[in-house]
């Protein structure tokens, strides 16, 4: 049966104990052979005890070297046996009060060696005490003792110890047999309990879910690695932090029953994300409440194809209202520019009159202009793909973009940031410029005539990111989720069919768009291409799905596609 001590750990706690009893008894006796004479060789019973030091110094260094613990345990127990014989004999004999140091080995024998030489140990006790007793009344060796009992009085003596000794290992054994099968137990039940207690740990770190647990304080206790993944942090930066301020809305309440609801979270990186979070009370034994439990699930994906299939719904029934009123419209709108280009012609019109009519004909251009675009937007495109390379259509964008900016003095600085040579991808070449023109005019709307636009291009996994950011003004939060929805312009005399036509040719190239911003801090607008790679055996496009699109989520945060300032 294995012994709940460590065979090891006990000598070299018998080395310290016995170092410190043997400081104390010599205290003692050189108080007492000071204050009182005594009977016995004081300077014997000091070169005893200092032999007894030298002794235990001596285990100690064979501990050093020597890793067979048994037979160290037998040497110390029966090392001891002889030196408490040696210091019994010099203080007294059958006088002496220091014979308690022979049950004192007993227990330590008990504890170290196996029963058998437990007993041994008890009986070698007896035998080296029951000697010397007999030595010292027979006057075979000197006496160092006072009193003279006679025969019957010793033999009482040492019958009692002979009893004593026996009843100490006796009952030393029962107990550390019992202390040993306690010991299997508690192991075993410790066992158990780690194991089970590991399966727990595997079970919530194995949960594709997040959860996350806390006090009734609100502080989080646990938080699994699903729930780190989900909340991009790690586990040190969330224990102890209130659990509501991780997120922007409050957290349904589940102090008596399960609840859920939805919070918005926006990640350290700065994008956003939308969870569902089901609360339920940390309930144990006798319906007492430790804290709460929450349950995270990811739906900005799932919230993010629900909006594309609302705008792709809203985009069907318009395409089926431009087809019914288009031409309805046209007509008489020709009709009225026309008449009013007649009118225009007549020689003897007032000055009022002129500026009334010419009014008439800004706004029917206008009425035009947006019937176009509503008409570009909800009819069906048609696309030229190849493989292209993104980098010169980017570079001749910002060229146009920049000659017509010193045409009219503007103040807006143009940045590039190009972290590639070449950008191949598949695509149509004249719909990808048109989506970098409007980003770059939107951006230079934003900004009115003075501020920098910081255009890049770099690699994000299987993707190309080019990416328009302003220092204009930014937007509020409440207009990031339409930002790609039809009429949502933010710009005087804008239609607000720009971005919504800018999402559907990147819906068209399989590709990402949103945007990122902060009131008086600018705007962002990212799109992700995929990348074009080049094989062995010809040409073909690497269409990394996964990676797209798990990028994809993650960048656009919630799901909103925009995310920064209001365009048109």
């Amino acid at each position: 049966m294995q012994s709940v001590f460590e065979e090891r750990a006990w000598l070299a706690w018998l080395v310290k104990v016995r170092i410190i009893i043997l400081t104390v008894l010599l205290g003692i006796e050189l108080a007492i052979a000071r204050l009182t004479p005594t009977p016995f060789p004081l300077r014997l019973f000091i070169s005893t005890i200092l032999l007894w030091y030298a002794i235990s110094l001596f285990y100690i260094l064979l501990m050093s070297f020597w890793h067979e613990t048994r037979p160290q345990a037998l040497l110390q127990v029966l090392g001891d046996l002889a030196l408490v014989t040696m210091v019994v004999y010099v203080t007294g004999g059958v006088d002496s009060s220091l014979n308690f140091l022979y049950p004192l080995v007993i227990i330590v024998g008990c504890i170290l060696l196996p029963r058998v030489w437990a007993y041994l140990a008890a009986a070698l006790a007896f035998i080296l005490y029951g000697a010397l007793l007999d030595l010292s009344y027979f006057e075979v060796i000197p006496s160092y003792s006072t009193t003279h009992p006679e025969l019957k009085a010793l033999q009482a003596i040492i019958t009692v110890n002979l009893c004593g000794y026996a009843a100490v290992a006796y009952l030393a054994v029962l107990l550390v047999t019992k202390l040993r099968q306690v010991d299997v137990k508690l192991k075993r039940t410790s066992g158990e309990l780690e194991n089970l207690q590991a399966l727990h740990e595997n079970i919530i770190e194995s949960m594709t879910g997040g959860l996350i647990t806390t006090g009734l304080d609100g502080r989080i206790t646990l938080v699994n690695h699903a729930a780190q993944k989900l909340l991009d942090r790690s586990a040190d930066d969330l224990v102890n932090h209130p659990v509501h301020e991780l997120f922007l809305d409050p957290l349904p309440q589940g102090e008596f029953e399960r609840t859920y609801g939805e919070v918005r979270f926006v990640a350290p990186n700065g994008y956003r994300k939308t969870l569902r979070v089901l609360v339920s009370p940390l309930i144990i034994a006798g319906q007492c409440t430790l804290g709460h439990v929450y349950t995270l699930d990811d739906l900005t994906e799932v919230r993010r194809l629900e909006r594309e299939v609302r705008m792709q719904d809203r985009l069907a029934a318009v395409g089926r209202l431009a087809a019914a009123i288009a031409h309805e419209i046209r007509n008489p709108l020709t009709s009225i520019a026309g008449s009013v280009s007649l009118l225009s012609g007549i020689p003897d019109l007032s000055d009022e009159h002129r500026q009334l009519l010419q009014i008439v004909t800004r706004e029917s251009e206008r009425l035009n202009n947006i019937i176009t675009d509503f008409l570009a937007y909800s009819r069906g495109r048609q696309y030229q793909f190849s493989k292209i390379d993104v980098l010169p259509l980017l570079e001749d964008t910002l060229t146009l973009l920049q000659h017509r900016l010193s045409a009219q003095g503007s103040g807006i600085a143009i940045k590039r940031q190009y972290g590639v040579q070449e950008a191949l991808t598949l695509g149509d070449g004249d719909k990808i410029k048109q989506v970098f023109w409007n980003f770059c005019e939107n951006a230079m709307r934003a900004m009115g005539g003075k501020g920098t636009l910081t255009v890049s291009l770099t690699t994000s996994g299987g993707d190309w990111q080019i990416s328009f950011a302003d220092t204009g003004p930014g937007i509020a939060p409440q207009v990031i989720e339409k930002i790609f929805e039809p009429f949502q312009s933010q710009f005087e005399g804008g239609t607000g069919l720009g971005l919504a036509i800018v999402y559907q040719i990147v819906q068209a190239h399989e590709g990402k768009v949103w945007a990122r911003s902060k009131p008086g801090q600018g705007s962002e607008f990212v799109l992700r291409l995929r990348r074009f790679a080049v094989e062995a055996n010809g040409d073909h496009p690497v269409t990394l799905a996964a990676v797209a699109g798990a990028g994809a989520a993650n960048d656009a945060g919630s799901g909103e596609l925009a995310a920064g300032g209001a365009r048109g």
